[in-house]
């Protein structure tokens, strides 16, 4: 499996709640690694998942052994591979992500895939026709500058600041 890290040209974000949506991959910019991801080349791949019933999976560190939440909608458009998803808040490795993307600390995107038809260029990499897309991962070096989380929920902070509030009235009542 090869994977393409994709760097934020709109951020990756967090949104109601654990939502977080932004481009895993944006067509027609060459990556870090030399290879151009061309329109068209996830469309297949999204095809034979929907027709199995399978889904792309949400990732952490393209890590198979830490799955931290459920990707939502994955579609490509003119743009790139635009992905729509929520952090699990059950999963421990979520959370961790969670604060992470809030903090600032981690906004990349990253895809999991195999080349499935490629063309050479010379002396400037490969243009990816034809991708089969196995999981988009929240990464903390994104091969592509573009690839970035662009929705953060203000939800996250807005509870993280009512859950202050709460523990400090707590206290205060205690104290009567």
């Amino acid at each position: 499996m090869e994977y393409k890290f994709s760097p934020p040209q709109a951020a990756l974000s967090v949104t109601e709640g654990h939502r977080i949506g932004g481009y895993a991959s944006v067509f027609g910019r060459r990556d870090k690694g030399g290879d151009t991801v061309m329109p068209g080349a996830y469309g297949a791949s999204l095809k034979r998942m929907a027709a199995r019933g399978d889904q792309v999976r949400m990732l952490w560190q393209h890590d198979p052994a830490q799955p931290i939440g459920l990707w939502d909608e994955v579609v490509e458009d003119a743009h790139g591979l635009r992905v729509t998803g929520r952090l699990l808040p059950e999963v421990a490795r979520a959370r961790e992500a969670r604060a992470l993307l809030l903090a600032g600390a981690v906004d990349g995107l990253s895809i999991g895939y195999r080349t499935l038809r490629a063309e050479a260029v010379p002396g400037a990499g490969r243009k990816l026709i034809e991708l089969d897309l196995w999981e988009v991962s929240l990464v903390t070096f994104p091969m592509q500058s573009e690839a970035r989380i662009t929705r953060k929920s203000d939800i996250l902070r807005d509870l993280d600041a009512m859950t202050a509030r709460m523990s400090a009235a707590r206290a205060d009542v205690a104290r009567l």
